[in-house]
């Protein structure tokens, strides 16, 4: 029964496709607001307001590729919208970092995403999302303290856009066009 929904969840939502779809606009924001030549903080502050419009884009996403993102058919739709609520606990750790570090603020922010996409990986049986939650903040975090953050949101921009084409591979493979 539990495989069932979630099999069909996935297929319904597209494996949270146009949320995917939707962060690769917010880190290409990001990348522009990176290269800025304004002050740190404007810089930072700036970086949490690119993922504002996540939700409309979304939805505008959704719309185009015929997925309801606000379904309500399957239960398991609620817990999805659980798995990103804990996001919003985790970015008290990035406001934290805008004032503490505020350098490697795209650098955590960048760990943050990428974390938590790691229960999508089960709700969506998805290697994809996996791969991509561990391999976002791990190459964050080594190009973050190696290098600065419009290289880490580069990296981010084009992991997205990677992972946007396995997830729709994994979904040819489900049998949803």
């Amino acid at each position: 029964m539990m495989d069932k929904l979630r099999k069909e969840i996935a297929i319904q939502q597209k494996k949270g496709l146009p949320f995917i779809m939707a962060s690769v606009i917010i880190w290409l924001l990001i990348v522009l607001v990176s290269i800025l030549d304004i002050n740190m903080n404007m810089k930072n502050l700036l970086v949490f307001c690119c993922s504002c419009p996540l939700l409309p884009l979304s939805w505008l996403i959704g719309k185009l590729i015929k997925v309801d993102i606000f379904s309500k058919q399957n239960p398991l739709g609620q817990l999805g919208f659980i798995f990103t609520l804990n996001q919003m606990v985790y970015l008290l750790i990035v406001m934290w970092v805008f004032s503490a570090v505020p350098e490697k603020m795209i650098m955590v922010y960048a760990m943050v995403f990428g974390a938590h996409l790691f229960p999508y990986s089960w709700l969506y049986q998805s290697k994809g999302y996996t791969v991509a939650a561990i391999s976002i903040p791990m190459i964050s975090l080594i190009l973050g303290c190696a290098l600065n953050g419009t290289t880490v949101a580069v990296a981010a921009c084009i992991i997205e856009i990677v992972f946007a084409c396995v997830l729709h591979m994994e979904l040819k493979k489900m049998g949803d066009n």
